[in-house]
């Protein structure tokens, strides 16, 4: 996947900043972008093109639904890097938050990782000499107009080279392995401002990134185990159909032994056969460190897209020479695995936009319930129920459940407001709920649910979430 471009160094030392991303690389799948104003003043950008992006986006289009849910925005002094807004980093907090869960299950360790590394670091990765047209490169203020070039820094396209040096930092036993590394810190690469198109495209993303380092014997299991995961995730997300392709190795140019390919690549067959899931094989298109399984989904509209990559890596290893004892003390080299299940959070978000229409399953939604009073005298009460139904002055699970304080309207209005803006539920508090210490319930699609004590909205809560619902 790393399909960089031979840079030139002597043009590249006369920059201070080098505005060029990195392409695809083992660990991560291209995404990205976003230019948007939001619906709220203190949100809005100041930038025109939203103005004329808008009257050409379809209403389905994520940007368009970023904008009308005031999800994020972009603006001309950072291109192609997003600010994610209130509503909009609660889905991805509860993105994370749901991944990490999942990484408790499959044994993953999560670490935080620099943004910054020094030139000798993308040397011994292979990415100076390669690739180095292609990254964001940084140095500190300096008088006059010398660059020292080993002053430069590189700002970090992908994760794997800083997980190689955890795994380094201590000596390695057979039996500390597979070891199981998983970051969300900030990537950068650069895309041609052309390029940049909602999130699906931005030089600045995260990605539920990880890296396992394992034995040649733990392949196959280590493969199975990242298909188990993708189906867990993919299938909260309810999309209807997903498929996955295996690309070989190339007929030429690559690295490590036939042997090792054809035992890693059978590795790779037997765990997609175990699926019970169709597969399909791009026969020499994986890249000359290694094969690799790519996931398409398919959404609601029936359209694919390339998220999920799980690729096998033998050479990282051996340019940071890495390594471990064996059961004989005998010095062995691991093989990595690459893998991302999301790929970049930013374009998922995207394709989950557009997957549900904006319509949020409870889980996931940034705007829970919201709780209107028939009358300003019942307001306080509006706003003392959305506070214990959001579990704000408590230890309890944290929900988003707003109070509507908006000047009057009719009943139904308010109702049919709050529908439009997606909340999963809307409470109605007049004198008999505030006397009973209740809400009147409905759900989004205007099923009356009716009379719940607040404890038992929360329970409903709690069994959406747990549901994925």
């Amino acid at each position: 996947m790393w399909r960089g471009r031979i840079s030139s160094i002597a043009r590249q030392a006369q920059k201070n900043i080098a505005l060029r991303a990195f392409p695809t690389t083992p660990c991560q799948s291209i995404l990205l972008q976003a230019p948007l104003v939001q619906r709220h003043a203190r949100f809005q950008s100041t930038s025109a093109e939203p103005k004329q992006v808008d009257r050409d986006l379809d209403p389905s289009d994520h940007r368009y639904i970023g904008k009308a849910q005031s999800l994020f925005m972009t603006h001309p002094y950072s291109p192609g890097s997003v600010f994610m807004l209130p509503h909009g980093t609660r889905i991805v907090h509860k993105l994370q938050e749901f991944l990490r869960s999942e990484y408790n299950k499959f044994g993953y360790e999560e670490v935080m990782t620099p943004l910054l590394y020094k030139k000798a670091l993308w040397e011994t990765s292979g990415h100076w000499q390669n690739y180095m047209d292609d990254m964001y490169m940084v140095h500190g203020g300096q008088k006059g107009n010398e660059i020292d070039e080993e002053g430069l820094f590189g700002l970090k396209p992908m994760n794997c080279p800083g997980h190689c040096l955890i795994f380094d930092s201590t000596p390695k036993s057979y039996r500390d392995l597979p070891i199981r590394l998983a970051d969300f810190s900030p990537l950068h690469r650069n895309e041609a401002s052309g390029a940049l198109s909602g999130l699906t495209r931005v030089r600045r993303f995260h990605q539920d990134d990880a890296h396992i380092f394992c034995t040649k014997d733990q392949i196959l299991p280590e493969i199975s185990s990242c298909l188990k995961f993708v189906e867990q995730v993919y299938t909260a997300f309810q999309f209807p159909q997903y498929d996955f392709t295996l690309s070989t190795r190339p007929k030429e140019g690559y690295i490590g032994s036939l042997e090792e390919w054809e035992s890693a690549e059978s590795a790779l067959q037997s765990a997609l056969d175990a699926t019970g899931k169709t597969w399909t094989i791009k026969e020499g298109d994986g890249a000359f460190y290694g094969p690799k399984i790519d996931i398409m989904i398919r959404d609601s509209a029936g359209r694919s897209h390339q998220t999920a990559t799980i690729q096998l890596d033998f050479q990282l290893p051996h340019r940071f020479n890495l390594r471990y004892s064996d059961e004989n003390d005998n010095i062995q080299t691991p093989v990595i695995v690459h893998r991302a299940i999301l790929g970049s959070i930013e374009r998922m978000m995207a394709i989950l936009i557009e997957h549900t229409g904006g319509k949020w399953p409870f889980w996931l939604s940034p705007r829970q319930g919201i709780v209107i009073p028939v009358a300003t005298q019942f307001m306080d009460y509006a706003q003392e129920a959305a506070k214990i139904l959001g579990g704000k002055e408590s230890n309890m699970p944290h929900y988003y459940v707003d109070a509507d304080t908006s000047p009057r309207d009719r009943l139904n209005k308010m109702i049919r407001r709050a529908q439009l803006d997606q909340y999963n539920y809307i409470f109605v508090v007049g004198q008999k709920e505030l006397d009973e210490q209740t809400v009147n319930v409905r759900t989004r699609k205007g099923q009356v649910l009716g009379t719940m004590s607040l404890d038992k909205v929360r329970a409903m809560f709690a069994e959406d979430s747990d549901k994925k619902q």
